[in-house]
């Protein structure tokens, strides 16, 4: 028999007997158990749960059989094999420091996923140093006379494509209250931690000209709320009155690059669970 790997998140309301339910259902299946992580969260009375296990059941059987808890614990859940890759759609614009990055990682096999294309408001011709193999490139102009027809484009392709997650990749566009609702829960932005303290053009100098100490970088889903959607991952790092605003920006771009990165294994790796306007991260 073969056995495969799978992931089961789940999300409800706390109440006694859930893990033992979860765990007991896996044992007579004959899985094992390789990681589980909960949450109980006080303050809205939920409780989250990923567990990681192998079996020789298939995932079909296990859902199905799945069901019946599923119902008694009014449960919100998914559970994937590890096999079954995410599809992911990354957006870009000029600067592409997110984009080749992610594309390395995704060469090496740090992030196990299926690109299932790269758009741009930028034509193919900004990225010709960059390799993209096969992955498809969908050029969508931004104007304001274009926006929403460009929008409705870019929802046909992640319908087309079956996209689970959109990366914004440093993509310098705002996306419509519509399309952000669309998108909910499926889409993950990167950006300064300056905002929204320093907002619009060059916020390293900016923060430059005011003496900041600290640099950070944010990966939050994206909501209408412009950059204020549950945050996945942050990090940050010290500069100094020497630093120029070359230097802010050179240090910055390191950050985006890896916070960016790993939201992204999170969520491929089904380690982040929304709640509410925050987010359950079970990190590796």
């Amino acid at each position: 028999m073969t056995t495969e790997n799978y992931y089961l998140t789940l999300t409800c309301p706390n109440r006694p007997g859930i893990v033992a339910a979860v765990s007991t259902y896996i044992f007579e299946l004959g899985g094992d158990i390789e990681e589980a992580q909960q949450f109980d969260d006080k303050a809205s009375k939920r409780f989250f749960m990923r567990v990681s296990f192998s079996g020789g059941a298939d995932s079909k059987s296990l859902k199905a059989g799945f069901v019946e808890i599923a119902k008694r614990f009014d449960l919100t859940w998914d559970l994937r094999a590890v096999k079954d890759l995410k599809r992911v759609l990354i957006m870009a614009s000029k600067l592409d420091h997110c984009l080749v990055d992610l594309l390395y990682r995704w060469r090496i096999g740090e992030l196990p996923m299926i690109i299932s294309g790269i758009v741009s408001n930028h034509p193919r011709e900004v990225y010709s140093s960059i390799d993209f193999a096969d992955i498809p490139f969908y050029y969508l102009p931004v104007t304001p006379d274009t926006k929403s027809a460009q929008e409705a484009k870019l929802l046909e392709i992640v319908a087309d494509a079956k996209v689970d997650m959109v990366i914004l990749a440093r993509y310098m566009q705002i996306l419509s209250d519509d399309l952000s609702t669309k998108l909910s829960g499926r889409c993950i932005n990167v950006h300064h931690s300056f905002l929204p303290s320093f907002k619009g053009a060059k916020p390293y100098h900016q923060a430059h000209a005011r003496g900041i100490k600290l640099i950070g970088a944010t990966a939050h889903f994206v909501t209408s709320d412009l950059d204020e959607g549950p945050i996945i991952e942050q990090d940050v790092t010290r500069v100094t009155h020497g630093d120029t605003p070359e230097d802010l920006v050179r240090k910055g771009r390191d950050l985006e690059r890896t916070v960016l990165s790993r939201a992204l294994r999170y969520y491929l790796h089904d380690r982040v669970l929304i709640n509410g306007a925050t987010s359950v991260v079970f990190s590796d």
